[in-house]
């Protein structure tokens, strides 16, 4: 080996010991945004707004250091990544990406940030149980205005929303995404129509009847071991609003929430944060700390949490397995109801007003009017004060539903008092890729029904951990897609494949 490449190779092992100490202080992070979630006293809040915002700043020191560029730089004038698909390659990309971005945000921004967004879902938590948006305004305010400062601290062509996307997603912009959803919604909405106008209609009272929540975790944690979460390497709790956090190697926590007399709320909300977990699960602690053992987008991480939580949860052969036991468990509310019944309930297309709860054909007309609230919002082309008007006017117009109440319209969700804006479009990317993944999952291994009927869900699992979880950030999303589908993502496999589905449903 030459002294350059000598050289070369020790400045990649110094960024591989730096990358791994920063990504400690995000877990450290992660673990104390848990515990804000699940266990601590709302009294709490300030302090532990103080703690997030001091482990902010010590990774945006650290990941700012000016060290890391001379290292960077040392390493990529070497031939050491010369190999576009090794892990060195990759790692020293999305470094360099990171470097970048990080360097260009004030450390007194990401500090105050990391407060406003613990006030903020704190506040949330009290004004969506007391439908009442003007409590939560102030904190969004503050968040809106921090956020529009990020984005002009990292630049942007188009507009600031862009900026912010690319952390969640990147290489997307708000341009691309929206041509690609308006086709979906152009392709969608005569399904939606067709389905309405069908005479065939689920019986959802099924779904309401007593369901007690001591069983609903019994059940809820069984179906997920059985899928593959591994309970010695995570847990599930109770939480305001579901998600999922990987804290690290062997330590991955997902919630979710329960309903007394709404059996989909919790037990679909499980599987959605499972299929997250699996792919956290699944990264290769090898290269904990690194690109190499992270998560490759929002979309692809979306991505497992939506093929789980519908293509296969809501599936046939799925409930050919799961519902004798259901019945058994939750012998008082489904002992008299027919497989064929059951199935018809908790595949019902119906609009409403949940995300969270909405159907695989309605829920990305739900993404779509969030997508374009935020947009507006953040370019201040729409206010706060309008906010709750403009978002029941979107559900009438997409949807023909208005919420009774906040709680019901743009109460409902936590991103925005998190922080987390430009989050929302992941959600149906990852419903796009999901269909993608699950029509090439079929061809590589055959038709899985006859497996899932049997409670065999080990070759799906194995086959995304090869393919998707193991991989990490080797390729960015959309080039994943193409290497493991031969196609660019889009649009058409999903609506294929719920066009297939409903059709059968509702007699189309």
């Amino acid at each position: 080996m030459s002294d350059m490449n000598t050289s070369a190779r020790a400045a990649y092992d110094e960024l591989i010991r730096r990358s791994r100490e920063r990504q400690l202080l995000i877990s450290c992070s992660s673990l104390l945004g848990w515990d804000e979630q699940t266990y601590m006293p709302t009294g709490g809040t300030e302090s532990r707004g103080h703690q997030l915002a001091l482990l902010a700043g010590l990774h945006h020191d650290r990941g700012t250091d000016p060290r890391i560029g001379d290292l960077l730089g040392e390493v990529e004038a070497s031939d050491l990544a010369a190999d576009p698909d090794s892990p060195e390659r990759a790692n020293l990309r999305e470094w360099r990406r990171a470097f970048e971005r990080q360097t260009k945000l004030p450390k007194a921004l990401v500090e105050e940030l990391a407060r406003a967004t613990t006030r903020g879902q704190q506040e949330w938590v009290v004004a969506r149980r007391a439908r009442d948006f003007p409590r939560l305004k102030p904190a969004l305010d503050a968040i809106f205005h921090l956020k529009r400062a990020e984005a002009r601290c990292l630049g942007f062509l188009d507009e600031p929303y862009d900026a912010l996307l690319d952390d969640y997603e990147p290489g997307a912009n708000s341009r691309d995404l929206a041509a690609l959803f308006t086709a979906l919604r152009s392709d969608l909405v005569p399904l939606v129509v067709a389905i309405e106008g069908s005479a065939h209609r689920p019986d959802r009272a099924i779904l309401r009847r007593e369901f007690p929540i001591d069983r609903q975790k019994v059940f809820g944690e069984t179906v997920a071991a059985s899928i593959g979460f591994d309970f010695e390497r995570g847990r599930l709790d109770t939480t305001e609003h579901p998600f999922c956090s990987g804290i690290g190697p062997g330590d991955t926590r997902i919630t979710t929430r329960y309903d007394a007399h709404n059996f989909s709320d919790a037990f679909f909300g499980i599987l959605h944060e499972v299929g997250h977990g699996l792919y956290d699960q699944g990264l290769d602690p090898a290269h904990f700390g690194t690109p190499m053992g992270e998560a490759v987008s929002l979309g692809i991480h979306e991505s497992q949490s939506r093929l789980w939580e519908n293509i296969i949860g809501r599936g046939r052969p799925f409930w050919a397995y799961w519902y004798p036991l259901a019945r058994r468990v939750f012998r008082e509310a489904l002992g008299t109801v027919s497989f064929d019944d059951f199935y018809f309930a908790v595949n019902e297309v119906e609009p409403s007003l949940i995300r969270v709860q909405a159907d695989e054909v309605t829920y990305n007309l739900h993404v779509l009017i969030r997508f374009e609230l935020e947009r507006a919002l953040l370019a201040d082309d729409l206010t706060l004060t309008d906010l709750p008007g403009a978002w029941n006017e979107a559900y009438r117009k997409y949807l023909g539903v208005t919420p009774k109440h906040d709680a019901e319209g743009c109460l409902q969700d936590i991103h925005w008092s998190a922080g987390l804006i430009g989050y929302f479009p992941t959600y149906t990317l990852g419903n796009l890729y999901a269909a993608q993944f699950h029509a090439q999952a079929a061809t590589d291994l055959g038709d899985p029904s006859d497996a899932f009927a049997q409670g065999d869900f080990s070759g799906l699992l194995g086959w995304l951990r090869d393919n998707i979880h193991r991989q990490g950030q080797r390729y960015r999303a959309a080039d994943l897609a193409r290497r493991l589908t031969g196609s660019d993502p889009g649009h058409k496999p999903l609506v294929r494949a719920l066009r297939e589905k409903f059709a059968a449903l509702y007699g189309l």
